[in-house]
């Protein structure tokens, strides 16, 4: 599948695929939309110590690689789940650009990229990760149970089976009570889903710049 590098509104780069006219993140600002929804939104919303979090749509790593970071700032021990079944190679992820070179910020990025898929890795002592390649709408959580998910799947349009009332159930029942799912998306249709399987959801004002509501839900 062709993907071709662009850069984005704030400067960050996102990836363009051509055989869904669809980006793997806001061309109105890759970073920026990445770090409202899923780190200010969710991560600095989920109430766990210690949280569980689970990304529906590793992508880039980016989201990752932002929540890494969280982590070291605030020495809250993360544990994380990246669902993906068409992992992108490094050589490519590279490319965007979103560390600099030759750091450590950037050994620890290609470590993110390169550790085995469908094993657990300690990162940091702050971040551990298991990269799970798998069709999400396939995928059995094996009696893992998370505080927050990342709903990062492409668009509805370009991804329907993604988006259905019975992934949005499956979800819920892996979810600790109090737990959280956020999304870029604020479709009616995707609010109405997340009703159905029980979450409390609310709207949310978007990133700066970009989208003007995004969808959180918590698990009472």
């Amino acid at each position: 599948m062709e993907r071709i590098i662009e850069r984005t509104a704030d400067g960050s780069a996102t990836l363009f695929v051509p055989s869904l006219n669809e980006h793997y993140h806001s061309v109105k600002g890759a970073q920026t939309e990445s770090q409202h929804i899923f780190i200010d939104m969710g991560l600095n919303a989920c109430l766990a110590k210690a949280p569980r979090i689970l990304e529906v749509g590793f992508g880039t790593g980016l989201n990752a690689l932002l929540t890494l970071q969280a982590a070291e700032t605030s020495k809250r021990p993360v544990h994380y789940t990246g669902l993906e079944l068409y992992p992108l190679a490094w050589e490519t992820i590279n490319e965007l650009g979103y560390v600099a070179p030759l750091t450590s910020e950037s050994s620890l990025f290609e470590f993110i990229h390169k550790v085995p898929w469908n094993m657990e890795a300690i990162i940091t002592p702050y971040f551990t990760l298991e990269k799970q390649q798998v069709d999400v709408t396939r995928w059995a959580s094996a009696d893992q149970y998370f505080d927050l998910i990342y709903f990062d799947a492409f668009a509805p349009e370009k991804q329907p089976e993604m988006w259905t009332q019975e992934l949005f159930n499956r979800l819920y029942a892996v979810l600790n009570t109090e737990g959280i799912i956020t999304t870029y998306c604020a479709k009616g249709v995707v609010r109405r889903m997340l009703q159905a399987a029980g979450f409390l959801v609310e709207r949310l004002p978007g990133p700066p710049g970009g989208k003007r509501e995004i969808l959180r839900g918590r698990k009472q």
